[in-house]
């Protein structure tokens, strides 16, 4: 259930929680800079900020419905469709991109895995060599200090497959949660 506050900071109508954008024009949602045709046209970074933040907050548990309510003359030669259409679009894109960064990472991962491994052998094997061969003191503490080198080569590997993969997860939740959404285009009177 989202959290009180945002019980109140969203209406409910029909089972949906409402995500909903006021607009003058339907330009105002996509960035302007973007030349691309209207369908493939970025969100403008406010927009996007909004809808993702708003399903976050609501939850990816809850229904949600998206409202993009438009004067008669904000539609700008474009249709209710192909609106829905490019937010669609748009999201499907950011989901994409945001599989591609995962799966980047998981690859960055194994491949530092794999070379930390290399690395922490290598160091405990050289302790061996040290502690072996060296006066005892000055052996222990050369070997002490390979040990923690080898132990901090892993640090980073640890820390993309415990940490840095389940938000990359659950950002591309989010946004084939809002791609899948109903979306709705009121003419606002």
């Amino acid at each position: 259930m989202p959290n009180r506050s945002s019980t109140f900071a969203y209406r409910h109508d029909g089972g949906h929680y409402l995500v909903e954008l006021n607009l003058r024009d339907a330009r105002q949602l996509f960035n302007s800079l973007d030349p691309a045709p209207f369908r493939e046209k970025d969100l403008d970074s406010n927009a996007e900020d909004y809808i993702v933040g708003a399903v976050r907050e609501l939850g990816l548990r809850h229904r949600s419905r998206m409202v993009v309510h438009l004067p008669d003359s904000g539609f700008g030669g474009e249709s209710e469709q192909s609106i829905v259409s490019a937010i669609r679009h748009y999201f499907d894109y950011r989901a994409r991109h945001a599989t591609d960064e995962l799966k980047q990472t998981l690859v960055r991962g194994g491949l530092s895995l794999g070379i930390a491994l290399v690395f922490l052998f290598a160091c405990l094997w050289t302790r061996q060599l040290v502690v072996q061969s060296s006066l005892q003191a000055t052996g222990e503490i050369i070997g002490e200090g390979l040990i923690i080198m080898g132990w901090v080569a892993m640090w980073r590997p640890i820390d993309i497959f415990l940490y840095e993969w389940w938000p990359l997860r659950h950002r591309i939740r989010t946004f084939r949660h809002i791609e899948s959404m109903p979306i709705e285009v009121k003419v606002a009177r």
